[in-house]
């Protein structure tokens, strides 16, 4: 890729892999809490957080991947981020076992998605960073939901 420029994004670990978001699209970072749960949804969606008085629907990033469940811990955190879906921004809670850091990646940096060796399909990588202590995966959220799933997610939601 030979984009110039800079891009921060918010470095987050699900089990010891290291994954980030683009800041632009964080909203906000919680603690940990219960969700109120939504039945008949899929695995992956926990149900809604309150945030403010608002609720917003909440999924477990490691079954959307497909990674084995895991309870939550202390580092547990909700990253609030603005999803574009379709022309429009949703709004998700994606469970994830830690928020690491704002990082400031080199775009020149970031090498494409390798379309084997990964657990989870190479549509859901915007790219790939390689630092010293191992890769950062940068993650595609609008790859993966499709416009079907969010509508179904926030169907089951209402």
């Amino acid at each position: 890729m030979s984009v110039a420029g800079e891009l921060q994004a918010v470095t987050f670990g699900l089990g010891a892999e290291t994954f980030a978001v683009p800041v632009t699209l964080v909203c906000e970072i919680l603690d940990w809490t219960e969700t109120f749960h939504i039945p008949n949804g899929p695995d992956y969606l926990l149900g809604l957080t309150d945030l403010r008085g608002e609720g917003v629907t909440t999924i477990d990033l490691r079954r959307r991947l497909g990674l084995p469940p895991v309870a939550p811990t202390p580092s547990t955190r909700i990253l609030v981020i603005d999803v574009p879906v379709d022309g429009r921004n949703l709004v998700l809670g994606l469970v994830v076992d830690r928020v690491l850091e704002v990082s400031t990646f080199d775009r020149g940096q970031i090498g494409a998605a390798p379309d084997i060796g990964v657990r989870w399909p190479s549509r859901y990588i915007a790219g790939v960073v390689k630092r010293t202590e191992g890769f950062v995966v940068l993650v595609d959220v609008a790859q993966i939901f499709s416009s079907a799933e969010v509508n179904a997610l926030h169907a089951s939601a209402a």
